[in-house]
């Protein structure tokens, strides 16, 4: 492990990350109005109901407005996933009828990840067994914290090795990691060890998603595809409900991995509240007059 994190050195400041985020807002400031990336941002949802009281009839009521956005709305186009618990996998399969939308569910013990790792592969093989091929799966924070980074790549690793095909989004649950350093070394081991895409939080813990925790991860995102040639995705999540906070991760995006990674396949938003905003703003747009829209 220590010579992973030689290849990968952590050399970033306190004043890159605030000049960087400081330029990201800037450019945001100025896309409010475009179109066409407000619907870029639509397309890269990861529509999400992780609610304690979700149940199959909620799940499938939820899919069926997925099916019918583009007979309400048929200037916007559809999201990019939905994302819900493991149990509901077989609702997403059932139901979802156009086969471009990602059948996502949390797993592995979502959203503490404290249980024993044959529960996490076991919950994580049997969501895919019936239907998912997106996992959304929380690192072992607590072993992080320790510095226990052997067995949290491995454990990753572990899960990955059950997937087959299926997607691996790593939450790295940035907000519990105090320092700019532990979110890089997160970000490292989790993309080593079988992340196709890391994340920020799971949205059950505050902070959720901050543009600092993005900044960091999406630099090591681009120092490990200039090491070994492998694009890894990036995904922030929790608190994201405004055009103008998913316009600055845009932004962070662009100007750091660049613009092979504005797309739903290298950039989600673990989102629910964001698709009615923007919803409302590209109608707004596409009207010339605001109506506030509560599809969702």
């Amino acid at each position: 492990m220590d010579g992973l994190m030689d290849k990968f050195p952590f050399s970033l400041t306190d004043k890159q990350i605030e000049e960087g985020i400081n330029a990201a807002k800037q450019e945001a400031l100025h896309l409010k109005a475009n179109k066409d990336i407000l619907k870029l941002l639509f397309n890269c949802i990861d529509l999400t109901s992780l609610n304690t009281e979700d149940s199959s009839d909620d799940i499938r009521d939820f899919v069926e407005k997925v099916n019918e956005l583009p007979q309400h709305f048929d200037f916007v186009p559809q999201v990019a996933a939905m994302c819900v618990y493991p149990v509901f996998a077989p609702v997403l399969k059932s139901g979802l009828k156009d086969a471009n939308i990602g059948r996502a569910v949390v797993s592995a013990g979502f959203p503490s990840s404290q249980t024993f790792l044959d529960v996490k592969k076991m919950e994580t093989q049997r969501a895919i067994d019936f239907g998912a091929n997106e996992i959304d799966i929380v690192m072992s924070v607590g072993e992080f914290m320790e510095g226990n980074y052997e067995f949290v790549g491995e454990e990753i690793n572990a899960i990955k090795g059950v997937m087959g095909d299926a997607h691996l989004k790593v939450i790295l649950e940035s907000g519990t990691l105090p320092k700019a350093e532990d979110v890089w070394t997160a970000s490292v081991i989790s993309m080593e060890y079988g992340a196709d895409f890391i994340k920020t939080s799971t949205g059950k813990q505050q902070p959720a998603a901050t543009f600092e925790a993005a900044y960091t991860m999406l630099t090591a995102i681009k120092a490990y595809f200039e090491k070994t040639g492998k694009k890894i995705g990036f995904k922030p999540a929790g608190g994201i409900s405004t055009a103008d906070d998913a316009l600055v991760y845009y932004c962070l995006v662009k100007q750091i991995c660049g613009t092979d990674w504005l797309n739903n396949h290298l950039f989600r938003l673990g989102a629910s509240r964001l698709a009615n905003h923007l919803i409302s703003d590209i109608a707004e747009l596409e009207n010339g007059f605001r109506k506030e829209i509560k599809y969702f």
